[in-house]
């Protein structure tokens, strides 16, 4: 069976993205073509990049990277729940991502984003980039969740309907990407 991290993308206190990552696995839940798990990033205590060699060569030195790879390593896809911060990605996703190489690689990806307006769809764009550098196919359909119109007073998330057939949508490109990856790993 594949496994599939949720990853939280903001280790902020007051961070919505611990509400918008329950609210994911208990869609997840209702699966079983997949084992769901939520990783949270901000459990990984990972400081600014401090490992002495580049990530590619997974020549970890730090107990925290050793921690992380192991973590990540062990899922066959991801949904990554990002807020948006200044058109893009947090810094702490940015930098729990750039850790790691390898253990990303040829697997895949969905995106949930949350924010302003465009529900964060620019910080998904953004991780869009990142994730094709590091070879993670990253799925077509995503979650944008707007703090105007799936959040209540812009802090208790309240998605719309609709929602819930996105995110089943997003679960359906993961798990056959990831699948159909499997071999490459």
């Amino acid at each position: 069976m594949l496994k599939i991290a949720i990853i939280i993308g903001s280790t902020r206190p007051g961070r919505r993205g611990e509400a918008v990552a329950q609210w994911v696995h208990e869609i997840a839940q209702k699966r079983s073509d997949a084992i769901f798990e939520i990783v949270d990033i901000a459990d990984f205590n990972l400081p600014l990049y401090d490992e002495p060699n580049p990530p590619m060569f997974a020549k970890y030195t730090k107990p925290h990277t050793l921690a992380w790879s192991e973590a990540i390593n062990s899922y066959d896809g991801f949904v990554f729940v990002t807020p948006e911060y200044n058109h893009a990605i947090s810094g702490a996703l940015k930098n729990a991502i750039d850790f790691l190489f390898n253990e990303w690689k040829n697997k895949a990806a969905g995106i949930v984003s949350y924010g302003g307006g465009t529900g964060g769809a620019r910080a998904a764009e953004n991780l869009r980039l990142i994730l094709g550098e590091l070879h993670v196919a990253d799925v077509r359909a995503q979650v944008t969740l707007s703090l105007f119109t799936d959040f209540e007073n812009f802090s208790i998330l309240k998605p719309a309907p609709r929602q819930e057939a996105n995110a089943n949508t997003l679960f359906d490109e993961v798990i056959a990407w990831s699948g159909a990856l499997k071999p490459l790993r």
